[in-house]
């Protein structure tokens, strides 16, 4: 498939590659949510898990509805049970190209750093996104979104998606 070269389409994947991790950035689900189409999906793994084709991953959000009690759970269930952190994202797409179904691939790189109550400041992942993004009414969604942690094992536990 041929790269995309449209710089209004790159920068309209960028937008939803931002409005991913500024919604994460600021505990917002619903934000997060918003950038996923439905049906979509959201699976966090390991290069490890990758290399080695383990279906077993961190987080697996494989329909709409799973993606909505990811949302509860974070909001309701783990709000007052875990320390939670602030994540800063910084993420680089590094390949985009549009699929015979106009869908979109994307590879994006990520870092992900996290502050703790303590006020210092870690890195807690490494790793990639594997999306596949389609247009709805206008806008870019994520219909599916892969992260591959090339961090097999994070200094903490992971309460938000990454």
């Amino acid at each position: 498939m041929p790269q995309i070269t449209d710089a209004t389409l790159l920068a309209r994947v960028d937008n939803l590659q931002r409005a991913y991790a500024h919604a994460l950035e600021r505990r917002n689900m619903e934000g997060w949510l918003a950038t996923f189409d439905n049906p979509g999906s959201y699976e966090l793994t390991t290069q490890e898990h990758v290399k080695h084709n383990l279906p077993v991953g961190m987080m697996l959000d494989d329909c709409y509805e799973r993606l909505l009690d990811r949302c509860t759970y974070v909001n309701e269930v783990w709000n007052h049970a875990v320390e939670h952190y602030q994540p800063r994202y910084q993420v680089y797409r590094n390949f985009c190209e549009m699929q015979p179904d106009g869908a979109i691939h994307a590879d994006t790189n990520v870092s992900l750093f996290y502050t703790g109550p303590d006020g210092h400041s870690h890195l807690l992942v490494v790793g990639h996104y594997h999306d596949n993004i389609v247009e709805v009414d206008g806008e870019l969604k994520f219909r599916s979104r892969k992260a591959i942690l090339d961090t097999a094992v994070p200094p903490r536990y992971l309460i938000y998606p990454v």
